[in-house]
């Protein structure tokens, strides 16, 4: 890739299984706005989650016409992740619940409501974006899901790590873990994996050495191609040597925390908003999401071998204050050429975006975990490669 230079580089990526504190957090807002969108499609949510030894903390602002049980909600989430009993560091059944809700800000709604461009009679009624911010949409031909490899692997990795411990195939396991892949790049190409870390909660009677034998065989063999494996790829399994105490006992957790490992696990840019717990109408999420389906398509049409999407808004106009595209020096022709297409093929306005992929329904919760982007085990609107002719009529 033209971003990694000439020579020999390094580039490392992690990712978290859904039982590490940070994405309990996520997945229960996550839940919580999927449960709210089955009943009101059009309700406003901006929810928050810190979880630790005991107890849950939601808050946030909702605008609701519907009811959900949030307490309900929480502890079916918890028991879903595997934390049913206290010595995994917690148990859905006995933790405290606390919720501080409110409704949405009314000067915040004024401006979602109806765009500044509709008071101004420049358009018709549209939604205006939920809050000022940068976005970035990222693809490029690394894996065959256009995402950076190395993220790609870390993913991967969890995902296993999670399989085998839900399906009893390593029944000592916990809910906590972690990943890390780092790939070995020569002038720009991903050839090898280079290093592999692997942290997985376990029960306390389990020597270390089972452990490592066992996440190799069944984990980081079963996750990773082999090709990509050699004699000299370092694999480090539990480096502390124990990871009893694990989950919000171990750590405390809260929403929002994993950005990088929810998108392209630093391989692109971010602008610093999080996805997990917001409607649609916040542009954190949305116009993420319309930026990596741009991004790709543009990668998938064969005009750049890597993409990066910018998208700017302020709070309560529609239309975005800027779109950049950047390919890296990868591009077949011009990023102005490329840019101009983008903007006669695809409306960035909230409204738009939210209608293109069908947002104001609960889909959230399978993404909250394990990334939003590449996922070959979900059918997203935002991943679809439907695009990518239009592009090419108009070069």
């Amino acid at each position: 890739m033209a971003t990694m230079g000439r020579g020999r580089q390094l580039f490392t990526s992690e990712s978290v299984t859904e039982g590490h504190p940070d994405k309990v957090a996520d997945q229960i807002v996550d839940a919580i706005l999927d449960a709210i969108l089955e009943k009101d499609k059009v309700a406003r949510v901006a929810c928050e989650c810190l979880v630790k030894t005991g107890f849950v903390l939601v808050a946030g602002e909702i605008s609701t016409e519907c009811y959900v049980e949030m307490p309900l909600i929480v502890r079916e989430t918890l028991r879903r992740i595997g934390y049913t009993r206290a010595k995994f560091g917690f148990d859905a059944d006995t933790c405290a619940v606390l919720t501080a809700i409110e409704d949405q800000s009314p000067d915040i709604a004024l401006g979602v409501d109806r765009s500044l461009e509709s008071k101004l009679g420049e358009m018709p009624e549209t939604l205006g974006a939920g809050d000022q911010g940068l976005m970035f949409g990222y693809a490029c031909d690394e894996t065959g899901v256009y995402m950076p490899i190395s993220i790609h692997l870390a993913h991967r990795l969890a995902r296993q790590l999670s399989h085998v411990r839900h399906s009893k195939i390593l029944p000592y396991l916990r809910p906590d873990g972690k990943t890390q892949v780092t790939i070995e790049y020569h002038d720009g190409e991903p050839v090898r994996v280079h290093t592999v870390v692997v942290s997985a909660q376990h029960a306390s009677d389990v020597p270390l050495a089972k452990i490592r034998e066992d996440v190799i065989d069944h984990v980081v063999k079963q996750a990773i191609p082999q090709e990509l494996l050699d004699d000299n790829t370092r694999i480090l399994v539990n480096a502390t040597g124990r990871f009893v105490v694990g989950g919000p006992q171990g750590d405390s957790g809260l929403s929002g925390r994993k950005i990088i490992a929810d998108t392209y696990g630093g391989f692109a840019r971010h602008g610093g908003g999080s996805f997990s717990g917001k409607d649609p109408t916040k542009v954190d999420r949305s116009a993420c999401y319309a930026a990596r389906y741009v991004a790709k398509n543009i990668v998938a049409a064969g005009l750049a071998r890597e993409c990066e999407v910018q998208v700017a808004y302020v709070i309560g106009v529609a239309q975005p204050v800027s779109i950049t595209i950047d390919t890296k020096g990868t591009a077949e022709i011009p990023d102005e050429a490329i840019l101009a297409v983008v903007k006669k093929t695809f409306d960035f306005r909230p409204a738009a975006i939210i209608e293109r992929f069908d947002l104001q329904r609960p889909i959230y919760s399978q993404v909250s975990v394990y990334g939003h982007f590449g996922r070959e085990d979900l059918d997203l609107p935002w991943e679809h490669l439907d695009m990518k002719d239009d592009i090419l009529r108009l070069i």
